[in-house]
């Protein structure tokens, strides 16, 4: 009997045993440090089994962010919506950059969803991330739809402009989601990323009073001394 016909009865919960085991292990040592055969010891299967449901470790790998991207971009077009029929565009702003940060900071307080964004940050900085097109395919689609709504706030900014605040909002997020305890060091407890709610509140002040009073580029304006 093959290893499929063996797990007919089991269907997704060898399926999902697989995915946690994989989530957490390329968390820890990336995409190319970890090995099929670590996770299907992980998942308590074989790797014939593991190729069975993903056909490759490049399948499984993408399967392991189309499980948990779902949440996280219906989440954020949900806080997108919101903030477009938000009339003040100081509190539009608030908005769209509580839509891009929530989502993941409260996964990255749960103890059970702190591997994947671990591993998000991963694949966010990794240059081998380019080949896959796991982050243009999943999340470059949301990500134009956060930068367009930051547009309606601040028309005036260039597009150049615009896409520097998204980087630096990405920059925020993935710094507080890949924190090992810094910040709470550093801090003696008083800022944790595991209070989501306060992560999102300082980190969005912070971020929109930026973007509220930067001093934009003039090629024509005279630069006095203080």
């Amino acid at each position: 009997m093959s290893p499929a016909e063996i797990d007919t009865h089991r269907g997704e919960t060898t399926r999902e045993r697989i995915l946690a085991a994989a989530e957490l292990l390329f968390s820890e040592s990336g995409f190319e440090g970890t090995a099929t055969r670590k996770i299907a010891e992980a998942a308590g299967v074989t790797v014939g089994l593991v190729n069975y449901h993903f056909k490759s470790k490049d399948g499984l790998y993408r399967a392991v962010f189309e499980r948990r991207s779902d949440t996280i971009i219906s989440q954020r077009m949900a806080g997108l919506q919101l903030a477009r029929l938000e009339p003040d565009t100081h509190r539009r702003a608030e908005l769209v950059v509580r839509s891009m940060l929530v989502p993941v900071f409260q996964m990255r307080a749960s103890a059970h969803n702190a591997a994947f964004g671990r591993l998000l940050v991963r694949e966010v900085i990794n240059p081998e991330s380019v080949q896959r097109g796991i982050i243009r395919d999943l999340f470059d689609p949301v990500a134009q739809e956060v930068i367009t709504t930051l547009a309606s706030c601040y028309p005036e900014w260039s597009k150049s402009e615009l896409h520097w605040a998204y980087q630096v909002m990405l920059g925020a997020m993935c710094q507080i989601i890949s924190d090992a305890g810094r910040i709470e060091r550093l801090s003696d407890g008083a800022a944790s990323p595991q209070n989501a709610d306060d992560a999102a509140t300082n980190v969005c002040a912070i971020l929109v009073a930026g973007f509220r009073h930067r001093a934009r580029s003039n090629p024509n304006r005279e630069i006095t001394a203080p």
